[in-house]
């Protein structure tokens, strides 16, 4: 990895549907890389699903791919989530800030069209670590492909259809597969199988302090509720006492559904909730 020296960074922009907002908050100076790279993170807000369907997902795959032309940066890895969506990216002409404004402003302006919404979709700014060295880069690589795993979306890393750990092992569309795999043998077949092998390999990696506990989404919470046979989470408020508990009883039982989210959806209060 070559000494990439400092940048500064720019003001991230969030645009929504008809309107163009400026985040100006308070910031702290983010840790610039040496070698140019970093992991980042983007979250929905509050948590929340940023993904409709595989169409969500695909805009933003290609908008990924569209920006790493404009921008000429490198992007090692990615790992597309319900609610948030990590890479790991070089910066060369443009900050990395400029390349994240770049992408998150892109998307969000498509995303609220398409949903007739307007406001914020990510929280707050992105997260970021600067990558320093060629061990914790592929720990942060693994880290990244072993994401939907560790949250129990999937059993085998290649079952996971929205990370780059695929195209490691078929054909490279977005990422640049030659930077890693040649870290790993100049024979590009036992490259291959270095990689396989490292990134199934099972692990405490801990990257960006981020808490990955398994969550279940808005969505997949509503479909709890409906084969509970309630239509409308609000329902629940006019419930007979009796049955309503039994119903929070079984929403409590499931891993990965919080206090929270059933007081935000059901509008039941969190003391009612926390006493069931």
């Amino acid at each position: 990895m070559q000494d990439k020296g400092d940048r500064y960074l720019v003001p991230v922009f969030i645009i929504c549907y008809n309107c163009v907002e400026v985040m100006d908050l308070p910031r702290d100076a983010r840790n610039s890389s040496s070698t140019g790279i970093y992991h980042i993170m983007l979250r929905g807000i509050n948590r929340q699903d940023i993904f409709g369907d595989e169409e969500d997902i695909e805009r933003l795959l290609e908008t990924i791919k569209k920006y790493k032309e404009v921008s000429q940066y490198q992007i090692y890895a990615y790992c597309v989530m319900s609610n948030h969506i990590h890479m790991l990216i070089k910066e060369t002409e443009d900050s990395i800030s400029n390349i994240i404004k770049r992408i998150s402003s892109s998307y969000v302006f498509w995303y609220n069209k398409r949903y007739e919404r307007c406001g914020h979709l990510f929280q707050e700014r992105f997260k970021s670590e600067a990558v320093e060295n060629d061990e914790y880069f592929l720990t942060v690589v693994r880290y990244i492909h072993q994401n939907p795993i560790k949250a129990g979306v999937v059993k085998g890393i290649s079952d996971y259809k929205w990370s780059s750990y695929n195209e490691y092992m078929d054909r490279a569309v977005i990422v640049d597969s030659d930077f890693v795999l040649d870290m790993l043998s100049p024979d590009r077949k036992s490259a291959i199988e270095l990689f396989r092998s490292f990134n199934i390999q099972k692990n405490n990696d801990a990257c960006l302090e981020i808490d990955e506990k398994v969550r279940v989404s808005d969505s997949k919470l509503r479909e709890c509720l409906l084969n509970l046979g309630i239509v409308n989470p609000r329902e629940m408020r006019q419930l007979d006492k009796s049955k309503r508990d039994d119903i929070i009883k079984k929403l409590k039982s499931i891993n990965g559904i919080t206090i929270r989210q059933l007081s935000r959806m059901t509008g039941i209060s969190k003391s009612v909730l926390d006493r069931v």
